[in-house]
């Protein structure tokens, strides 16, 4: 009984389900304590003489005998002992380009004031251009100065821009009782005025359009000589004439600058002893307010430069001295005496360019170029000129410093007294796409009507598709200053005319056919140019660069290199630049953008890829020089 009650209360106090879990781990564990205990008696019982200094070298020793020596692990030798030959060395990147010091920001490498010094500075020869020698030329980045910031958009930029962009408050002192320029704040205004328009170049451009038609599209390119900071261009604008402005880079500084600065085509420029850089019948009018400029001297020979890139029909206009000398000699601090003899010497030298003079009111005078040469033969037969007609070895077009003469550029043979010489131009803006005259007379050989009409075409397809590969050109306003490294018809320019935008269209002097005249028969401007030389334009003066098989042209003539620091020199910081051209000549040109910190690819030709031709998409990346340091 007793027996069966102890049974009982054990069985009470059992649980009634095994607890398996615990079990399993006892075992486990047990298990694994006795195999770590039988191994470390078998390394103790194997290894007697082991000491710690060689317990690493268990894991690579095996004992081949009771007596075993142990070998240190310093001792075993990892070298390889099968070469292969080093590779041949590979080409660098790409050439070291660094950022120039800071005193080179504003650097204009053919207008440099100390090398210009070295020249003669009779009729001004010094401040023409005079570029640095090729091993002479700068190899490295020219910086945006500190505080760069990019120009205000059109048309605000043309009332004002930014001080930090071209620091000089000079011409704000200089010319403060002529509205020139004011500096408030943290930017420079610009009134409108000028030396001989005090009221606004507005006001002065509305005074002109009463005594020639500036409305009905006549007129639509323009230059103008000595043009300060560039307002007469800049108020023409709203009047759809697009006006070429150039002065030297002199005492006045900044004031091309300045014009850049405010979304005006502009370049450094100057009248001395080298033609223009444009072509014959260029311009439908030109403009001087008090520009300095020795017209009556010299046998007339700067007139007689105006006078070949004028239109026939054409006009000059002329404002300060010796106009209305009557009223301003004294202002002038000149005699009366020698105003008048420098105006009976411009009179003489435009009868001998058989221009007529249209009018003289107040402080304006105008003349026109004839139409053609028939009615000046006969004048000149009659009254035996001493201005010669320059001879047929002379070319018009060809500008690139080609020296000055006194001889009379002969405008193309007419058939009747009534026609235009060259060809009629349609008035602006049928002008851009109407056959030019150039083309229309087949004075271009290998360059057709159709042609012209297929190449119009074909650009606004192309232009269409660089907006698709860069957004900033697609955006409206983004961009204001284009500059077009071969531009061939215009037919880029055209393509964007729409756009809040102005072209600087160059034809390079090596180009097979000089096309520039068409340039400027379909209303667009530019200038002829070789880009193994610096352009005549300050840095940062472009916001966007294109180039049509730019590198192929140039490839056997001058360093690649060196076009493309050209091409960063007037580039704006965050600008953008479109190359087209071989697959391999781009591939060549990535390289060394890469180095000059621009972000660019290589993309497919608009035909798709199998064309060999590719396009090349950069932007330049923005960066400054240092802060100056302050004592």
């Amino acid at each position: 009984m007793a027996n069966t009650n102890f049974i009982t209360q054990l069985h009470n106090c059992s649980p009634k389900k095994p607890n398996t879990l615990f079990t399993n781990l006892y075992l486990l564990t047990f298990a694994t304590f006795l195999c770590t205990l039988f191994y470390l008696l078998g390394l103790w019982r194997h290894y007697p003489s082991a000491t710690a200094a060689d317990s690493s070298s268990l894991c690579f020793h095996r004992p081949t005998n009771t007596t075993t020596t142990t070998t240190s692990f310093s001792k075993l030798d990892f070298a390889a002992h099968h070469l292969l030959p080093d590779p041949p060395p590979t080409a660098a990147r790409g050439p070291h380009l660094p950022p120039c010091a800071a005193s080179f920001s504003e650097y204009t490498p053919c207008e440099d004031q100390k090398r210009s010094l070295r020249f003669p500075r009779n009729r001004l020869v010094y401040r023409e251009r005079h570029c640095p020698a090729p091993e002479a030329a700068l190899r490295c980045r020219i910086p945006a100065p500190h505080g760069y910031r990019q120009p205000l958009r059109w048309p605000a930029s043309r009332d004002a821009a930014w001080y930090a962009n071209a620091p000089h408050k000079e011409l704000t002192v200089e010319k403060k009782g002529q509205n020139w320029v004011r500096f408030e704040g943290d930017r420079f205004r610009f009134p409108g005025g000028g030396t001989m328009f005090p009221r606004g170049a507005d006001r002065y451009i509305d005074d002109i359009g009463k005594l020639i038609n500036l409305r009905d599209g006549s007129i639509r390119t323009a230059i103008d000589t000595g043009c300060g900071v560039a307002s007469f261009g800049a108020y023409l604008l709203s009047r759809d004439i697009l006006t070429v402005s150039f002065a030297p880079r002199d005492t006045h500084i900044s004031q091309v600058q300045f014009a850049l600065e405010r979304g005006v085509p502009a370049l450094i420029g100057i009248l001395a002893s080298i033609r223009l850089p444009y072509p014959s019948r260029a311009f439908d009018m030109a403009h001087c307010s008090r520009c300095l400029i020795p017209w009556g001297q010299h046998d007339g020979i700067y007139l007689t430069e105006v006078d070949r890139v004028l239109r026939p029909g054409g006009y000059w206009i002329l404002s300060g001295p010796p106009i209305n000398y009557e009223k301003h000699w004294r202002g002038w601090e000149r005699t009366r005496e020698s105003l008048k003899d420098e105006q009976d010497g411009i009179e003489d030298v435009a009868k001998g360019l058989c221009w007529k003079k249209l009018v003289q009111k107040d402080d304006l005078a105008i003349w026109q170029k004839p139409t053609n040469h028939a009615h000046c033969k006969i004048k000149r037969k009659i009254f035996k000129s001493t201005r010669p007609f320059c001879g047929e070895a002379q070319d018009p077009d060809t500008a690139w410093y080609a020296k000055l003469d006194t001889c009379l550029t002969p405008l193309p043979e007419v058939k009747d007294i009534k026609e235009v010489s060259g060809g009629r131009l349609s008035n602006w803006p049928k002008r851009l796409t109407s056959i030019p005259p150039r083309i229309r007379s087949e004075s271009l050989e290998g360059i057709t009507a159709e042609m012209f009409t297929e190449n119009t075409q074909l650009w606004k397809k192309r232009v269409a598709y660089y907006k698709r590969l860069d957004h900033q050109l697609a955006e409206r306003g983004r961009y204001r200053n284009l500059l077009d490294m071969n531009s061939y018809l215009g037919s880029f320019a055209a393509a964007i005319v729409d756009d809040p935008v102005w072209v600087m269209n160059v034809v390079p002097v090596e180009a097979e056919i000089n096309t520039l005249g068409v340039v400027y028969e379909r209303g667009l401007i530019g200038t002829y140019h070789n880009w193994c030389e610096a352009m005549s334009t300050y840095p940062r003066t472009y916001d966007f660069i294109h180039g049509d098989s730019v590198f192929s042209l140039y490839q056997s003539r001058c360093d690649m290199v060196d076009i493309l620091l050209e091409m960063d020199r007037i580039l704006r910081p965050q600008g953008s630049v479109i190359l087209r051209d071989d697959v391999d000549v781009l591939t060549k040109v990535k390289s060394i953008a890469d180095e000059m910190q621009w972000d660019a690819r290589i993309t497919d030709h608009e035909e798709g890829p199998y064309e060999r031709q590719k396009i090349l998409v950069a932007v330049k990346d923005y960066w400054t020089a240092s802060p100056p340091e302050r004592n």
